[in-house]
């Protein structure tokens, strides 16, 4: 992998989270982070306070920190808040005058300069605007890039709705700026929305970087015809749990298990809180809500179940590493004779890896597109 990134008048080693992964082709900027440099360097050179969004892996926090600027960095997710500050470390750059807050906190209000790498999701967009329009002052610009192909006609519109007057650039290395300017008065967006889990009473909601956010997905409704129903199970892990309807459901036909509600995306874990507290408060003592990277830390030997939807990408990558760390993660922190039981396309060959991983792997139900797999542990085959 490439760790050697060359960022304006500068050299940075960095390093793509989390560490360990597999694929080690992917590297930890894009051109649209050079983009952005270059264009700040020349047409904001006396930028002294920086607020950025979504910095995938701190590649802009490390060279605008570098530059001695007052940065302060807000992302959903917190593998990207590990990537900043070991990269950060790692080039020997001061973080005095560099912050990070997670993607619910409330935004700075004094800053000369916003930088956004424009997420995946629209609505996570929409809403990350409408909180600019409440704190920017007039007439601050707001710089956003992206893949060319990443930036559509709903994505101008975003911008025009909630910011103000919007212009793109030419494409540089196959990514385009977004440049506007912070036109002054608060644009609500509608985040969180609700709705109801067909099939139940329950009302979900969900924040606005949450997947399927508007209804319930075609996988989870799948795998609720496995989920466990029983009173033996003491300790479930729901493994990037989203917006909990997982975790919901085991916690609704486990009635002694403590749930634990896993994701790196802070609106997930949020979400997953909100959805425990609004559908089974007298249950609410029994789940805890984390944000991690996948199972890190974690006790081992110390759960009886782990449920999983695992992704099969990582912004705008597709990699089958974070699937790869959570069967591994889930196996050490499984008790002996503990099960994970995971739902996966089917064409990701999910039961060839827990097979070489478990020693086992048991095909509980399947469809056009899914498949839903139980492996178990038994250290006596390790």
């Amino acid at each position: 992998m490439t760790m050697q990134a060359q960022l304006g008048d500068k050299t940075f080693t960095l390093e793509r989270f989390p560490l360990d992964q597999k694929n080690r082709s992917l590297q930890a900027w894009d051109s649209a982070d050079e983009y952005l440099i270059d264009y700040v360097s020349e047409h904001h050179p006396d930028c002294r306070s920086l607020l950025i969004l979504n910095d995938s892996f701190g590649a802009l926090s490390c060279y605008f920190s570098h530059k001695q600027l007052t940065v302060c960095s807000v992302n959903d997710s917190y593998i990207s808040h590990q990537a900043a500050a070991y990269n950060l470390a790692e080039n020997k750059i001061s973080a005095i005058t560099f912050s990070q807050l997670d993607s619910l906190s409330a935004l700075p209000e004094q800053v000369d300069l916003v930088l956004i790498k424009v997420p995946r999701t629209l609505g996570f967009l929409q809403y990350q605007l409408s909180e600019l329009s409440e704190v920017l002052a007039p007439g601050t610009p707001v710089i956003a890039a992206a893949k060319t192909k990443d930036v559509h006609n709903s994505t101008i519109k975003a911008f025009e709705q909630f910011i103000g007057e919007t212009k793109t650039s030419l494409a540089v290395k196959k990514s385009r700026l977004i440049i506007s300017h912070a036109q002054g008065g608060y644009k609500a967006a509608d985040f969180p929305v609700n709705w109801p889990l067909e099939g139940t009473d329950f009302t979900i909601s969900n924040h606005a970087n949450v997947f399927s956010r508007d209804s319930l997905d075609i996988g989870a409704r799948f795998f609720f015809n496995y989920l466990p129903e029983t009173n033996k199970a003491k300790s479930i892990i729901d493994l990037g749990c989203g917006n909990g309807v997982v975790g919901l459901m085991a916690l609704s036909r486990c009635p002694n298990a403590n749930i634990t509600f896993v994701d790196e995306s802070y609106m997930a874990v949020e979400s997953a809180r909100l959805n425990v507290e609004l559908n089974m408060e007298a249950k609410y003592e029994q789940c805890s809500f984390v944000e991690n990277d996948c199972l890190s830390g974690f006790e081992r030997d110390s759960v009886d179940m782990v449920l999983c939807n695992p992704p099969f990408h990582q912004a705008q990558a597709v990699t089958d590493h974070i699937a790869w760390q959570m069967f591994k993660e889930a196996k050490d922190t499984l008790k002996e004779g503990g099960e994970l039981r995971i739902i996966g396309n089917r064409h990701l060959d999910y039961h060839d890896k827990l097979n070489r991983m478990f020693g086992n792997c048991k095909l509980l139900g399947s469809n056009k597109k899914f498949v839903v797999l139980s492996a178990t542990k038994n250290t006596g085959m390790l």
